[in-house]
């Protein structure tokens, strides 16, 4: 042994940890902090542990929204802060399982096809990415009691791409709408479209509908006055990207006949683990602090996730919210600029390394790598692809070289490691990244539970639309006339927002039944549009 492998090797051993209850291992050996680097960070970290305690306590942790963040207290309800709040979570629970077991046995059947054997969820960002990934994670096509289908875009392509493969199967098709506004418009625009496709195969969408939405929302009362199936609560003090333990992700994981209770009972386990006060010992705390040394505290490295197993595949998209939605800050709780964040990216091992891993190696070093090994290859035995050596093996050895290929390169790497791909291991996997990010969002003294350029966008788009109706009326009350850009400008009082009303109208003109035509010129500037 040289050397330098005898070190790593007194480093692994110092620096990897086994969670025993969580089926858990992460292994921080080849991230290159200092001996002296934990103990210096012990400070900040038990101001992070304190700020947690008191979260969870019920203080108003989110004080832009002047709301609790509770979405500890959904595998817990023994921790919810008031009797009412631990019932509410109680019964949501309780009925959600008997929903279920309603659809499963046929009970709540609707239409002519028979009982429901699809299942069709209408939401976006926090209302999609949870559910999608656990759907993908845990999904068994041959054993699934309901197939899950996904409208998580305001893209009328990818909905027909969706209806098409639901095919004929519609009218035994249930739907859930997730929205805790009921307004948001992505989800507004999916239901939409979900509707006009139950009436073109002459079927009552209300026969077919749940939603899951914020008690007295627009869409709470829209259900009510359709008389939708169902009404599932979602409350004000669960983010988005923390809801996969409510409804927002339990109705749809046990309608795909996914063992709820087992993943409620991991996410609470690693809750259990992530309150120790022992960096050493909190799986949570030592991601929050390789976040905070790889990037300075400032988030000037980006995060890879590599997990080595097709059914993670989406785990990194889902991470992306969980993580840069609630780290992506320009102002910190002081008020001061800060510009925080923690940019996070990946796909799959092997996949990934026939792809930029190339990069990762001998590129720019502007990245750290969480890698997460799966030891389980599948339920059953697995062939020789050569002697003594299955496809697991060489998926294994792949990750093994990978981390440490790229070590020996000066890149640095966690790996996490886990037994198997479970209902009770991914909510460990929720809770350790949602207890991460709450610690990291301490250390760096931000709010990690409102998401104030999300609402930018959502009204920026808002203006955008406002000005397509100005211009389709005015190109319509103008037939036989063609305008510039500049003169649709001119004319709308919308002076500056030439390049805006050009990619309107070319988008409209690009479309069947929109009434706009487009005639190039020689450039934007020249190009005319007229109503057709």
């Amino acid at each position: 042994m040289s050397v330098i492998q005898e070190q790593l090797w007194q480093r692994f051993q110092k620096h990897y940890t086994e969670f025993p209850t969580l089926g858990l291992a992460v292994d921080l050996s080849r991230m290159n902090f200092g001996d002296d680097y934990l103990a210096q960070m012990q400070p900040q970290l038990a101001r992070a542990f304190t700020a947690m305690n008191a979260l969870e306590a019920g203080a108003i942790a989110n004080p832009d929204e002047k709301r609790m963040v509770g979405h500890y207290w959904l595998r817990n309800a023994a921790l919810a802060p008031t009797p009412e709040l631990r019932q509410e979570i109680e019964n949501t629970l309780a009925a959600i399982e008997k929903f279920t077991a309603e659809v499963h046995a046929g009970e709540t059947v609707r239409g002519t096809g028979g009982p429901f054997k699809r299942l069709l969820v209408v939401g976006i960002g926090g209302s999609a990415l949870g559910p999608q990934f656990v759907a993908h994670a845990l999904g068994q096509p041959d054993q699934d009691r309901m197939a899950v289908h996904f409208f998580d875009n305001t893209d009328p392509d990818g909905v027909d791409k969706v209806l098409a493969v639901i095919g004929g199967d519609l009218d035994r098709t249930l739907c859930v709408v997730i929205s805790k506004s009921g307004g948001t418009k992505e989800t507004r625009n999916g239901l939409l479209e979900a509707k006009a496709a139950y009436a073109r195969s002459g079927l009552r969408f209300e026969a077919h509908a749940v939603a899951v939405t914020g008690v007295g929302s627009e869409l709470d009362k829209y259900a009510v006055q359709h008389g939708w199936l169902r009404r599932f609560p979602m409350w004000d003090w669960v983010g988005g990207r923390t809801s996969e333990c409510s409804a927002v992700g339990l109705l749809p994981a046990a309608l795909q006949g996914l063992a709820i209770r087992e993943l409620l009972a991991g996410a609470k386990a690693c809750d259990d683990v992530t309150r120790t006060l022992d960096a050493a010992r909190n799986p949570a705390a030592q991601l929050a602090l390789m976040w905070h040394y790889a990037g300075g505290g400032r988030g000037r490295k980006d995060m890879v996730v590599l997990p080595y197993k097709d059914r993670l595949e989406l785990f990194s998209k889902y991470l992306q919210q969980l993580v840069m939605e609630s780290l992506g800050k320009e102002r910190d709780l002081d008020g001061q600029v800060v510009h925080q964040g923690l940019a996070v990216y990946g796909n799959k091992g092997s996949t990934d390394q026939h792809a930029y891993v190339q990069q990762l190696r001998d590129g720019v070093l502007n990245f750290f790598v969480t890698f997460i090994e799966v030891l389980a290859d599948r339920a059953g035995d697995s062939i020789e692809v050569e002697p003594g050596t299955t496809s697991g093996d060489f998926l294994s050895g792949f990750l093994l070289g990978t981390r440490q290929a790229l070590h020996e390169n000066g890149r640095e790497s966690v790996t996490l490691t886990v037994r198997e791909v479970s209902p009770f291991t991914i909510g460990v996997l929720i809770a350790l990244f949602e207890r991460a990010v709450g610690f990291y969002a301490t250390l760096v003294n931000i709010n990690a539970y409102h998401q104030p350029g999300v609402e930018a966008g959502k009204k920026a788009a808002g203006t955008v639309l406002t000005l397509q109706g100005k211009l389709t009326a005015f190109l319509s009350a103008n037939r036989g006339q063609a305008f510039t850009p500049t003169q649709l400008a001119e004319a709308l009082g919308a002076k500056g927002q030439e390049e805006t009303l050009f990619k309107i109208a070319e988008h409209l003109a690009a479309n069947v039944g929109r009434g706009v035509l487009k005639s190039s010129g020689a450039s934007p500037a020249e190009t005319k549009f007229a109503a057709s």
